[in-house]
């Protein structure tokens, strides 16, 4: 599946933060050479109607409006920054993002379905 980051491209100085994090997840996806998408929400109406949908309701901030970065496997929902960075931090990104390890990452597939016990 390929991933999707959607992404506010239009980030002013309050959303420093977003932008920060948005640079974080893409960086990340690229020097692992995971294939993914930008996903513009802030010029592309049909995009954040579709974002705004497809996060489950548990996941939504109280406003019900979630933040970019979202990051989806297809219309698989993976989750927002603070769990990609957890997913990071605890090396478990592959599992986080639906995708098998690539064969020279460290992660067995063994260790992967024993570490959710």
């Amino acid at each position: 599946g390929v991933i999707y980051v959607f992404l506010s491209v239009t980030a002013f100085s309050p959303l420093e933060q977003i932008r920060k994090k948005q640079q974080e997840v893409v960086g990340f996806l690229e020097a692992n050479k995971i294939d993914f998408k930008e996903l513009d929400i802030a010029g592309d109406e049909d995009n954040r109607k579709w974002m705004r949908e497809n996060v489950p309701g548990e996941k939504k901030p109280q406003n019900g409006i979630p933040l970019p970065p979202q990051i989806f496997n297809e219309e698989q929902y993976c989750g927002d920054f603070d769990s990609f960075f957890s997913a990071k931090e605890e090396n478990i990104i592959y599992s986080f993002l639906g995708l098998a390890p690539p064969p020279s990452s460290k992660v067995s597939l063994h260790t992967l379905s024993s570490c959710r016990l």
